[in-house]
């Protein structure tokens, strides 16, 4: 699947169907190409196929939770560029504390993501820290 020249892929990994339909519509009347997936092992399939421009990643989902699809994605040398924003119900100060706890016995510490926005978005401030990244 290539997207047109003009428009930027942004890969959604999110379980939730209504979740998954109100950011395919507001990425498709933004100008976006969006690639949508319900769980994270799928989402590293599609990131990998697809190499979005950006990623709006869950954190709690099935098979392949959000937080560890995120490690998978920061420590993969094809796939750590792109900027991911995390998109949940759960408060950024635990997801901040799984990165802590990670790095403190990685090798190589995992970067914090670019945004993080907590459920329900507000559509203006995700397409704001969309544009900033793309």
């Amino acid at each position: 699947m290539t997207p047109s020249a003009e428009k930027k892929c942004v890969l959604v990994i999110e379980d939730e169907l209504d979740m998954r339909i109100f950011l395919r519509t507001l990425l498709e009347t933004s100008g976006y190409h969006p690639v949508l997936t319900p769980n994270g092992r799928d989402g590293l399939k599609k990131a990998l196929d697809a190499r979005p421009d950006l990623i709006i990643l869950d954190v709690m989902m099935p098979q392949k939770g959000g937080a560890l699809v995120y490690v998978h994605l920061k420590t993969d040398d094809q796939l750590k560029d792109i900027p991911v924003v995390m998109l949940s119900a759960v408060g950024p100060s635990t997801f901040y504390h799984y990165l802590n706890i990670h790095n403190a016995q990685a090798a190589v510490p995992v970067p914090r993501p670019e945004a993080y926005v907590e459920k329900p978005p507000d559509p203006q401030v995700l397409l704001r820290i969309l544009k900033k990244f793309l």
